[in-house]
């Protein structure tokens, strides 16, 4: 199984992602971080993604390889996270064939109706618990 994670500003959401991933799937899982910035990028890899890259042509390239997206709902949000996120990546990461597993996270002016107040933990181990899930389904082998 791939998994990119996606994130921007200083990618701590996606460095706790990647903590909680690799402490519940298998270690051959393959986990790509992608980075709106190298900030980003760099702190995800520091919680052992196997390859990272940085920008819009690095979401656009390597988005399609991966079978679950993960990262907050404003990846599908042209401009979000302060600009760093362009149409073209939106774009990219919601036209891409992977399941996406966002949390409802989202920029200031956008409200999601039915979600709750759900800590940031534990939305990111409910969304790796659902990942969990699909690997010991699917064999735990790549898809």
């Amino acid at each position: 199984m791939k998994i990119a994670v996606i994130d921007g500003m200083g990618g701590s959401i996606g460095h706790q992602m990647i903590l909680e991933l690799r402490k519940n799937l298998p270690e051959e899982t393959e986990i790509i971080a992608l980075g709106a910035n190298a900030i980003a990028t760099g702190n995800m890899m520091k919680a052992r993604a196997n390859r990272g890259a940085t920008g819009e042509n690095a979401v656009r390239v390597c988005i399609g390889e991966a079978d679950v997206i993960m990262g907050s709902i404003s990846i599908l949000v042209p401009n979000a996270m302060m600009g760093e996120l362009t149409p073209e990546m939106a774009t990219a990461i919601a036209s891409a064939p992977g399941r996406k597993i966002l949390l409802p996270l989202t920029h200031p002016r956008i409200e999601i109706m039915g979600t709750s107040e759900t800590p940031l933990p534990r939305l990111i181990e409910q969304a790796v618990e659902l990942v969990r899930e699909m690997n010991d389904r699917e064999g735990g082998g790549d898809v």
